[in-house]
């Protein structure tokens, strides 16, 4: 998944959203062009201000996706397999783009509407939204997991994984708050902790071109210290139950000295807890090798232009109307949805720019992003998911192989991996 946006202000890649039902508004008429994307609490403001800039040229009209990213996606691979044309815009997890290429659903973006798609935009977003050296989309938002702390209980957030698990120690033995908390339950969460050890450990877990897995000293070195981590006492009783936010939830119940979490945590706590907000403090991700920065796994979602659509050109131009850095800074500022343009990470205009700044009601970047320096250095030192057509199943074997993580024997589980993934691999994984 892509921890996608929800409530809160606050985005939790995944595709955690609010319920949405799929409409069946074709676009074989006019110049109506439709979107289909995850329920986003305020991007029909967006569409309904790219409508009046479009000047008739365009009509978007959106429909919202399930609630679930593998609803999501199933409802839109069914349809394109069935070749729709009645979907002209989608909105994909970051994962998914491989798929929808390889299987010819998706167009490639060229000429001006891939210059002006990839202006500005970070690095791993781009990467994100290209397959086979070409770009299939336009990175519409962004995401990216911090390190989470009370500065009460740990005034020096650790900088590796050992230091964190040290810190964890000394504090169990003194009756504090210790426990490291994370999304270990048996889903896509759990498989972007492991593939952030694994590229921040320098390994890979498939070939740079997706077709063969590698699994090398790197893939090895994410298994040992999941091990050592969820054998040492100092994770939470429910961690092969928890998402992310139960992670969130038992972190604000004093349950954990540290969360792995995206920054719609800080949003919840900001809302639910403001006498304590001052001391919820953040990080980068902790280091598996010290001095290397980790590499923590993105998430987000991208736009891309159906290859069955009637109406490509007004897709193009709307798709890039509706993620312009004016338009991502609506989503960020409204739904909590990072940015992809690095420009807007230093943009300290509200929201209304024609007044003044007012956290609650006329919020800039600072006021809503805090952090937003510690997200933005972790963007720059990124890593994304394996890059397949077949990474939904892929996703589905290393989260099966890994839980509970507890019972991880990195030797062994690194064959299992190898076997299991090299099979996965075999799958086109268009078809749920």
């Amino acid at each position: 998944m892509g921890m996608g946006s929800r409530r809160r202000r606050a985005v939790a890649a995944a595709g955690l959203v609010t319920a949405g039902l799929l409409t069946a508004c074709g676009s074989g008429g006019g110049n109506t062009i439709t979107v289909y994307m995850y329920p986003e609490d305020h991007f029909q403001e967006t569409v309904d201000k790219c409508n009046q800039q479009a000047g008739g040229r365009y009509h978007i009209v959106y429909n919202k996706l399930p609630r679930t990213a593998d609803g999501q996606r199933e409802q839109l691979v069914r349809r394109l397999a069935a070749g729709d044309s009645s979907l002209d815009i989608l909105g994909l997890d970051v994962t998914w783009v491989p798929e929808f290429a390889e299987a010819g659903w998706i167009d490639e973006w060229t000429g001006d509407n891939k210059a002006e798609a990839q202006q500005g935009v970070l690095p791993g977003p781009v990467q994100t939204a290209t397959w086979n050296g070409k770009l299939y989309a336009a990175p519409k938002h962004t995401n990216v997991q911090l390190l989470w702390y009370d500065d009460r209980i740990t005034p020096n957030p650790p900088k590796t994984w050992d230091d964190m698990m040290a810190q964890a120690q000394a504090l169990k033995a003194q009756g504090k708050p210790h426990n490291v908390l994370f999304t270990g339950a048996q889903y896509e969460g759990l498989v972007v902790v492991y593939n952030t050890l694994v590229e921040s450990a320098g390994g890979r877990i498939l070939s740079d071109d997706g077709k063969s897995v590698v699994m090398d000293a790197g893939a090895v070195k994410g298994l040992e210290v999941l091990k050592k981590l969820t054998t040492a006492g100092i994770t939470d009783p429910s961690l092969t139950n928890q998402k992310e936010d139960e992670v969130r939830q038992a972190f604000q119940r004093g349950n954990g000295a540290f969360q792995l979490n995206w920054p719609f945590v800080y949003a919840s706590f900001a809302e639910e807890d403001p006498a304590n907000l001052p001391h919820f403090k953040w990080a980068t991700y902790p280091e598996v090798i010290p001095g290397t920065p980790g590499r923590t796994t993105i998430g987000g979602i991208d736009l891309a232009v159906s290859s069955y659509s009637q109406h490509k050109d007004a897709a193009f131009a709307a798709v890039l109307c509706m993620r312009t850095p004016e338009s991502q800074k609506f989503a960020a500022l409204n739904d909590g949805v990072p940015p992809v343009n690095e420009s807007l990470y230093t943009d300290n205009t509200p929201l209304d720019p024609s007044k003044p700044v007012d956290a609650k009601n006329n919020p800039s970047m600072q006021t809503a992003y805090p952090m937003r320096d510690t997200i933005l250095a972790a963007l720059k030192t990124s890593s994304v998911r394996p890059l397949t057509p077949a990474y939904q199943s892929l996703s589905t074997v290393m989260s099966k192989v890994l839980s509970p993580p507890s019972k991880i024997d990195p030797p062994s589980t690194a064959d299992e991996l190898r076997k299991q993934l090299s099979e996965a691999l075999q799958s086109k994984g268009v078809i749920p």
